[in-house]
């Protein structure tokens, strides 16, 4: 059998769905290469910035990996603005998302609030609070994710950065998805 023998998933079979779990796991295996596909294609940006996604995230990572971070946050760095093409609207939830099964709740905090800890540095010139941030004092990791957005996110838009390929962050991000999914949060 190659394919399923129900149209609705109600009508499955014990065989259908071990079936869909065999390519399931398998289709898991290339998450790592689909993730590096996806953010070598991020050579464009909005209009403005002086660097597309792809270099600030590499500027981000490098700086990471620099500060001798561990590799899951270096890959987390990486990946900290992965859903800003499909996502523009809550791209760091959609980040936090696609690391979730992999990283510690640390990380994954990190990476979902970081969007809104990044306001801190601009919305007051729109008109915005840039305290938002604000509501998550007393959170166990709200001055890790202040830290992330001042040593990594922030301060990686420069041109003249010479930042490390996406190539050389490949093994990490290979390893951190070859992990057994977190289940404990």
């Amino acid at each position: 059998m190659t394919k399923v023998s129900f149209k609705e998933m109600k009508n499955g079979t014990k065989e259908d769905y071990i079936l869909l779990d065999k390519y399931e796991k398998k289709y898991a295996e290339g998450t790592a290469d689909r993730i590096l596909k996806f953010m070598s294609g991020l050579t464009e940006t909005l209009e403005g910035y002086q660097v597309s996604r792809l270099e600030h995230c590499l500027q981000s990572a490098t700086r990471a990996h620099k500060n001798k971070e561990n590799k899951e946050m270096v890959v987390a760095t990486l990946l900290h603005d992965i859903g800003d093409e499909l996502a523009p609207m809550n791209h760091s939830e959609y980040a936090a998302a696609v690391l979730k099964p992999y990283v510690s709740e640390k990380t994954h905090w990190i990476i979902e609030k970081h969007g809104e800890f990044q306001t801190y540095y601009y919305a007051h010139h729109l008109g915005g609070d840039r305290n938002k941030r604000d509501k998550y004092k007393g959170h166990k990791y709200y001055q890790a994710c202040i830290d992330f957005c001042e040593k990594y996110d922030q301060s990686s838009f420069d041109p003249k950065y010479k930042s490390y390929s996406l190539e050389f962050f490949k093994p990490m991000v290979k390893e951190i998805f070859a992990r057994k999914p977190y289940s404990h949060y």
